[in-house]
């Protein structure tokens, strides 16, 4: 795809952005279909923020205390900008049906776990306290219910006998960074 074909996508950030700086690099190769247009965070001082701006992105930081106007705002920020597609890399904040419903079928969210396991919160440490032998990540389509959207892709990753939470979830992080541009691929090829 040539660079002004590319669909128009928005990544949403909390955190360090690893997910980010990976569909970046992505989005960089010819074949990618994507092209990042605007990294919207909802903390500050969320550390992918400085990549973000190395990469002159543009970027926007909301604060979610007054959840139905930000999400207008940002609705219309979307719209503006042409976006088509939002990837929720490590997005610690949870959109309202409203705001899915506008934008159904164009949200995508990477989990850290094999989803339908382990919905939410502190996968990688209830893997290992259940005592499962694998764990992974989970590229899906974002619905009404907490991470309960149709899958597009996951990877599966051994959980090994010293395994912490930690390093399960660096282990696990790796696969995101792989797993998330192939979701994307799949989806539009």
């Amino acid at each position: 795809m040539i660079g002004t074909n590319k669909i128009k996508t928005a990544v949403f950030i909390s955190g360090t952005g690893s997910n980010l700086k990976a569909l970046y690099k992505f989005s960089l190769k010819k074949k990618s279909p994507i092209k990042i247009n605007l990294v919207i965070s909802n903390y500050k001082n969320a550390k992918g923020l400085l990549f973000s701006k190395k990469k002159k992105i543009n970027t926007k930081i909301f604060n979610f205390n007054k959840m139905i106007l930000i999400e207008n705002k940002i609705l219309k920020e979307l719209k503006k900008r042409k976006i088509k597609l939002i990837c929720l890399a490590g997005f610690m904040k949870i959109l309202s049906k409203n705001f899915i419903k506008k934008f159904k079928g164009k949200i995508i969210n990477i989990h850290p776990s094999l989803l339908p396991k382990y919905k939410g919160l502190n996968t990688h440490q209830r893997a290992i306290h259940n005592k499962d032998k694998f764990s992974g990540c989970t590229v899906h389509f974002v619905n009404q219910k907490l991470d309960s959207g149709k899958i597009i892709l996951q990877k599966k990753v051994k959980i090994l006998k010293l395994d912490t939470s930690k390093s399960l979830a660096k282990r696990i992080l790796k696969e995101e960074h792989k797993l998330f541009p192939k979701a994307i691929m799949k989806m539009y090829s």
